[in-house]
């Protein structure tokens, strides 16, 4: 929808987007103290409100600032820098939820003053050979000279919201400053003839980016022209993001990042809807409904899910977001009450979410377990099965995916949340993470994955380098999924590899592993790999066992395969360092046609 076509559909409310009236505002959050669903969440803010109290309001140093500049380390900078809007998020909640008490305002009042005093609201990392950083001459201080990265548009519709809470109650000085602020580095940016690059994305940069920006400018643009000027431009950004996804709905840069990205997509919807009466709704493409099923799909038990690219291997559910979609598409499933994210769970301290996870619960949804089922998702070629207590997830598709593993193949294999064979997900994000190194990184390459090395050689990156599904059937008992992966190599000798998975849902599950190789050349070595938690381990001729709350084992040729099994150590998404078992299983004579088979059965 162009600009002039939306201009007459803009309504020129005074009132919140969020609630039609100040006096229902106050009302609103009078009422949910005496709402026992609402009195975890409420506890947990005032508790973290009273936590920060104590705790000094620090500007962000110099040195941590261009520490990535000078070593490519993100942590110091980003640990202040999210410290900071904790306690812008914390004390607009806290400010909102007991309005008697004064000094939360006066903590809000602090924060914001000091945010709107920072050099610049986006991360370094996303400054690399931006005009912030330019030391070769005066940098002119126009509107085009500022960069925005998903923060600088996060914190331009945080403090946009929070203004539009609280301006009944704000200093007249700290109103002038959040609009002056927002709107010089943000929306007269956008504004102005430069493009940026997330514009075109198809991941969560172009929906947190967008969608913060449209977000802000309707809570505080006072001009229709202008407002639908910027609009049509956030739309054209959102199709790029919707565009990133496949018909199956699936996130391929994992699910916190589709919690991330059509989180924010979701709140930029509903304001849309909310400023236009109704009359445009971006929840009524079937892609979007799929895409708000995924959650569904991608958990494996309670807390686990799937987690391959760039995932955590748990994950919690922002119930509001949950609520909101189940009310506008009644097959969302809402999980058990148990699953919520706690307030403080965001390292990052987004308002957005956190807010709506207080607006949009709706008391009168009691959740449930995940369902027993399993799940072909075929335009992403992701498989995922759950028989509680067990579950087997895998996957095809290409190395050149939304924050990318190369991990074609690859698979998971749970009991009652436990992972027997594991994906590592997300290592901490630094210079090299995201740069040319990034496939040394035993998260990232396919030396940290349940798949084979062929001669010495691991999986390449790239679009070029992806499976193709011969065969999917989802029965009452039993699954099975046959892929070709000998594209996923560059090794011309390799004519056919081909990966078959049988998963057994009976009493007693279990999968069945064929790897089917083809060369015209003598293979010189081949390596079947599996990663593993470090669980006991105990073995017998012909077989090793995992020994956690469940027992798995791995049966296997002893005649065709020797094993070794290795610790290997890397560094988490948050800094910390772990390992895994890394289990090699190499054929002792390799011919140029041959067949490896693997069992691995959950025993009682």
């Amino acid at each position: 929808m162009n600009a002039k076509r939306m201009k007459p559909l803009l309504t020129n409310s005074r009132s919140s987007l969020l609630f039609s009236s100040q006096q229902q505002q106050e009302a609103w959050f009078k009422a949910i103290h005496k709402k026992a669903a609402y009195q975890g969440m409420i506890d947990e803010i005032r508790d973290e409100a009273n936590r920060l109290q104590r705790e000094p309001l620090l500007d962000m140093p110099f040195s941590a600032f261009t520490r990535f500049r000078d070593h490519g380390s993100r942590f110091e900078y980003e640990k202040s820098y999210f410290k900071k809007r904790r306690r812008l998020t914390t004390f607009a909640l806290i400010a909102l939820i007991e309005p008697d008490q004064p000094h939360y305002l006066e903590q809000l009042q602090d924060t914001i003053w000091s945010i709107c005093n920072e050099y610049t609201w986006c991360l370094p990392a996303h400054l690399t050979n931006s005009p912030e950083m330019d030391t070769t001459s005066q940098r002119i201080a126009n509107h085009s000279t500022y960069t925005i990265d998903l923060f600088a548009a996060e914190t331009a519709f945080t403090l946009s919201e929070v203004y539009q809470l609280t301006k009944n109650r704000l200093d007249p000085l700290i109103q002038t400053r959040i609009l002056a602020e927002v709107d010089r580095r943000v929306l007269l940016p956008f504004l102005s003839e430069r493009s940026y690059e997330w514009e075109t994305a198809t991941h969560n940069w172009a929906a947190v980016c967008a969608g913060s920006i449209g977000c802000a400018a309707m809570h505080i643009l006072k001009e229709n022209e202008a407002l639908a000027t910027l609009l049509e431009r956030v739309l054209c950004t959102l199709d790029c993001y919707l565009s990133g996804f496949n018909d199956d709905g699936v996130c391929q840069e994992g699910y916190h990042y589709w919690q991330y990205g059509f989180g924010y997509y979701t709140y930029f919807a509903d304001l849309l809807k909310v400023k236009t009466k109704g009359a445009i709704d971006l929840f009524q493409s079937e892609k979007v409904h799929q895409i708000a099923l995924f959650p569904q799909k991608c958990f494996l038990f309670e807390k686990k899910i799937a987690n391959f690219s760039d995932a955590l291997p748990v994950a919690t559910i922002f119930m509001g977001l949950i609520h909101y979609l189940h009310n506008r598409y009644q097959d969302v499933e809402v999980p058990e009450a148990r699953l919520r994210a706690s307030y403080t769970e965001d390292h990052c301290s987004r308002f957005a979410p956190a807010l709506r996870n207080l607006l949009w619960l709706d008391e009168n949804i009691s959740g449930q377990r995940w369902q027993n089922n399993s799940f072909y998702l075929k335009d992403s070629q992701w498989f995922i099965s759950r028989k509680a207590p067990y579950a087997f997830a895998c996957k095809g598709g290409h190395n050149d995916e939304p924050h990318n593993h190369n991990d074609v193949g690859h698979f998971i294999l749970q009991a009652e949340g436990e992972a027997f064979l594991k994906d590592v997900g997300s290592g901490m994000y630094s210079d090299d993470y995201f740069g040319k190194e990034r496939y040394t990184f035993l998260c990232n390459g396919s030396h940290g994955h349940s798949v084979p090395i062929i001669n010495h050689q691991y999986q390449s990156a790239g679009k070029e380098q992806f499976a193709t599904i011969t065969n999917a059937e989802i029965g009452k008992t039993c699954d099975r999924l046959e892929m070709e992966l000998q594209n996923a190599y560059q090794l011309e000798s390799l004519q056919w590899l081909k990966r078959s998975f049988t998963w057994k849902k009976a009493s007693e599950p279990g999968l069945t592993l064929v790897d089917q190789y083809q060369f015209t050349d003598d293979p010189k070595l081949i390596t079947e790999r599996f990663i593993a938690p470090n669980l006991p381990i105990t073995t017998t001729d012909s077989s090793i066992i995992l020994e956690g709350k469940h027992r798995l084992q791995i049966r296997y040729d002893q005649q065709l395969l020797e094993w070794t099994v290795k610790k290997h150590r890397f560094i988490n998404h948050f800094g910390e360092e772990e390992s895994v078992q890394v289990f090699d299983f190499t054929v002792r004579e390799p011919k140029r046609c041959f067949d490896v088979l693997f069992a691995f059965d959950f025993l009682h």
